[in-house]
């Protein structure tokens, strides 16, 4: 009640608000969901990626959407004397219809309407004979329309400023392609008998729940039963529980955290920028965008400029992303090597993460490459160690380094079970008393005297002229540093990374102390290059595309390591290397390198003196050179004399008359002083070769789209 003994209009539990009269409001329709339940995704995108015609096409186009062009370029006539051809076209065709119409050139055009018209129509005012007259007329100017359009090209004029040149889009077929030719149907499951795992791929796919790492993936494990690697139930039963998180990564990831590149996984390829429309590229390139997949990069990549000129950005991080993605498919192994803070990716992106010099690392590097082989473990290191002290000329022998550490490795194995740990091969290399004679203790009596000798041998060389045993201690020194304490462990109390693991799509960065230990970077650079070119070449599952990225590879080009490229084909493996001069490689090496990698690129800002490197192993080719001669016209004639007056008053010049000359010529491709001046910020210069053979001429390319 209020104040005034009123009751309160909201009314009591006992005596609650009479409802108006008439009948109940009309209940709100149910929801199609639950309350907070977003809508369900739409496959329509990845569909339409899957369904996006990929045509065969040259090394190194883009070919998710490629429209192919004609190899040579159609001859375009100037926009001025298309339009000129065109209005003097007309004029000559309304100069015939005229002279038609008015009599001049007689009757004799009209005699096939005289002779089809019968006489009983030519009455005047007959309404047939009026009609048939002039639908004559009509087909005679057609004719002359025609005729006068032809020579005119009035249809280059309507397909170069018309309709058609207005649409910037061109238009698709939106309709999906028939069942037996819908890649989103997967075909060869059922043809395999596997509908059901089809069928359930089609599902995920139209619900949005399928990504092209999942397409690639579940491709990539069919690929697998088809070879007999993976038996069809397996598979099957796996599809039928998973969908399309089937077959996973044993990361389990399907994707990447983030995406800086274009990817197309159902090519392979990643868009590294578009070739420029430029003369010096092949018509059949300019426009297209340049695509890089396992193919091209099967031969090896060299990449070649100065800093800030987009090596890592443009070239390294895209590679390193796409190969990222295949290996999530199954489909490869990669390992990537670059300064700490480099811009390399996420750690997430990555299984494992090598952080030399830094104690929060979780993972070590394993410094002899995982192998329980002596002589083998005393190669790898003795190319990391002085590999860049060898001869780099052709016919060096740089075994003797290998010699000293066999012999020291192989007793200490022979002994501990283990390899020793970086302050133990220093002492070894010094020659402490104690350490060698624990060992020459430890092989008395054994099954292992015959490695006595290799001690005994070891011992005699110490000291002796032109032993290498103090430069490998040296080197070996700038490892035995406080940063590295604890890497490089040989106990098996820590995680040591070793490159026999690219037997699996696993996917590692290491990062290097670049940072005041410029040396001992350099050094691991090139101890992962070794190890990585040894691995590979022993590994039992081919089928897996293995990729070594070396954000910067000075001081790691050796002659063992360019006889290590040249291996990497027949492996089903490459490298990456990018350097910022040439000069960072001996001189009787730059011209086996060059030949060594299948793809090379030049960026913006190179010397004359590396673009001379690059002119001469791209060569030269065949061209047509025009000369031409203008020679100055003189007149005999007052007539002749008048004209020439009135022709230099209205242009300005002598009347002359042209002369051109055609030549073959041969010419290199691209200078060093194109290559040096005539390359724009943001583009590279790239030549590509396939594993199967196939040749791409040097290509002008922006970097930047």
């Amino acid at each position: 009640m209020d104040s005034d003994g009123t009751q309160d209009a909201r009314g009591t539990h006992a005596n609650p608000v009479p409802r108006p009269a008439g009948p109940p409001p009309a209940m709100p329709p149910l929801p199609a969901q639950a309350p907070g339940v977003p809508p369900r995704p739409d496959g329509s995108a990845f569909l339409t990626w899957l369904r996006t015609p990929r045509p065969e096409a040259a090394p190194g186009v883009w070919r998710f959407g490629h429209r192919p062009r004609p190899e040579e370029e159609p001859e375009v006539i100037p926009g001025r004397q298309l339009i000129s051809g065109a209005v003097i076209a007309f004029l000559v065709g309304w100069l015939i219809w005229s002279l038609l119409w008015n009599g001049y050139l007689g009757s004799w055009w009209l005699l096939p309407l005289y002779a089809m018209i019968p006489e009983s129509w030519v009455e005047p005012h007959s309404f047939a004979a009026v009609v048939v007259v002039y639908a004559y007329y009509v087909l005679i100017a057609l004719v002359i329309m025609v005729g006068v359009g032809r020579l005119g090209r009035w249809s280059e004029i309507w397909r170069r400023y018309g309709p058609p040149a207005w649409r910037r889009t061109p238009r698709t077929n939106e309709r999906p392609p028939a069942a037996e030719e819908d890649p989103a149907q997967w075909n060869q499951l059922r043809a395999a008998g596997a509908a059901d795992a089809a069928e359930r791929l089609v599902v995920e796919a139209r619900s949005g729940l399928m990504r092209d790492v999942d397409h690639a993936r579940i491709a990539r494990a069919w690929q697998g039963v088809r070879s007999g690697r993976h038996s069809l139930a397996t598979f099957t039963g796996a599809v039928l529980k998973d969908g399309a998180a089937a077959c996973l990564h044993p990361s389990g990831a399907r994707d990447l955290p983030a995406r800086l590149g274009r990817h197309d996984l159902l090519t392979g390829q990643v868009r590294l920028g578009t070739t420029a429309d430029d003369a010096r590229n092949p018509y059949a390139y300019r426009g297209s965008g340049l695509g890089l997949g396992p193919d091209l990069l099967g031969t090896s990549l060299l990449a070649v400029g100065p800093a800030g000129s987009g090596k890592t950005g443009s070239v390294v991080r895209p590679l390193a992303e796409s190969l990222c993605l295949h290996a999530l498919a199954g489909r490869a192994a990669v390992v990537v090597v670059g300064g700490a803070g480099a811009g390399l990716g996420p750690a997430d992106a990555y299984d494992v993460v090598v952080r030399i010099g830094n104690p929060d690392s979780v993972y070590d590097l394993d410094l002899y490459g995982g192998t329980t082989d002596p002589d083998e473990a005393a190669a790898v290191l003795a190319e990391a160690l002085v590999g860049d002290l060898a001869d780099p000329h052709p016919g060096s022998d740089g075994r003797r380094s290998t010699t000293v550490l066999a012999q020291l490795l192989g007793p200490f194995r022979a002994v501990h079970g283990r390899f020793p740990s970086v302050p133990e091969l220093r002492q070894l290399l010094d020659g402490s008393p104690g350490l060698l004679g624990a060992l020459r203790q430890g092989l008395t009596g054994s099954d292992h005297e015959s490695l006595l000798r290799e001690l005994d041998a070891r011992e005699r060389q110490m000291g002796q002229p032109g032993d290498i045993g103090g430069t490998l201690a040296d080197r070996v020194a700038l490892l035995d540093r406080p940063a590295f304490a604890g890497f490089f462990d040989t106990s098996g109390q820590s995680r040591p990374f070793s490159l026999k693991a690219l037997d699996h799509p696993v996917r590692v960065r290491i990062d290097l102390p670049e940072r005041g230990h410029a040396d001992a970077s350099r050094m691991l650079a090139r101890l992962v290059l070794a190890q990585f070119t040894a691995s590979v070449a022993v590994r039992e599952d081919r089928s897996l595309f293995a990729c070594l990225i070396l954000d910067d590879a000075s001081g790691v080009v050796t002659p063992e390591a360019v006889k290590g490229v040249q291996r990497l084909r027949s492996a089903h493996a490459g490298v990456v290397l990018t350097l910022r001069t040439l000069d960072d490689v001996p001189r009787p090496l730059r011209g086996p390198l060059l030949g060594a990698a299948g793809c090379r690129m030049a960026l913006s800002g190179l010397t004359p003196w590396d673009g001379q490197d690059f002119a001469e192993v791209w060569g030269k080719e065949w061209t047509e050179a025009r000369d031409v001669t203008d020679r100055q016209i003189i007149a005999e004639t007052p007539a002749g004399k008048a004209v020439h007056m009135v022709r230099r008053v209205i242009t300005g010049k002598a009347p002359t008359a042209r002369a051109v000359t055609v030549r073959q010529v041969e010419r290199e491709r691209w200078s060093a002083s194109e290559l040096a001046h005539g390359v724009p910020p943001g583009h590279a210069v790239l030549s590509l070769t396939t594993v199967q053979g196939e040749h791409a001429p040097p290509l002008l390319v922006d970097l930047r789209d």
